[in-house]
């Protein structure tokens, strides 16, 4: 059982971004300290790459452990949920597997990918 009223988990669940996190942003600074430059988000590739690198056809996915399901088992944010424990096994397993669709289109298409 949910310790928080369904409004309130409703809530704090909106506020998780999808772009601009601290991880990407991180990858982002250190990108350009390292004279890379970049665009970001590009609508028009499958799985809209974090950054991506047009001039070297290089495409970087920052990804989540919790919302990307990375294989790491010790990883303490890549655990289920207690709460709806099947529900949120068919999602995220959905989520790992437009990941690798995604990045299979990416590689079709010519890019190179990275994930991290």
């Amino acid at each position: 059982m949910d310790r928080i009223t369904p409004e309130r988990r409703s809530a704090l669940m909106a506020r998780i971004r999808s772009t601009d996190t601290s991880p990407e942003i991180a990858v982002r600074r250190l990108a350009h300290a390292l004279g890379c430059r970049f665009r970001l988000h590009r609508r028009g590739l499958p799985g809209t790459p974090d950054l991506v690198f047009p001039r070297l056809g290089k495409a970087v996915l920052v990804h989540g452990c919790f919302w990307h399901r990375h294989p790491d088992p010790g990883c303490r944010n890549a655990v289920l949920p207690k709460t709806r424990q099947e529900w949120w096994r068919t999602k995220l397993l959905g989520n790992a597997a437009r990941d690798a669709r995604n990045m299979e289109r990416l590689s079709a298409m010519g890019w190179e990918v990275l994930v991290l």
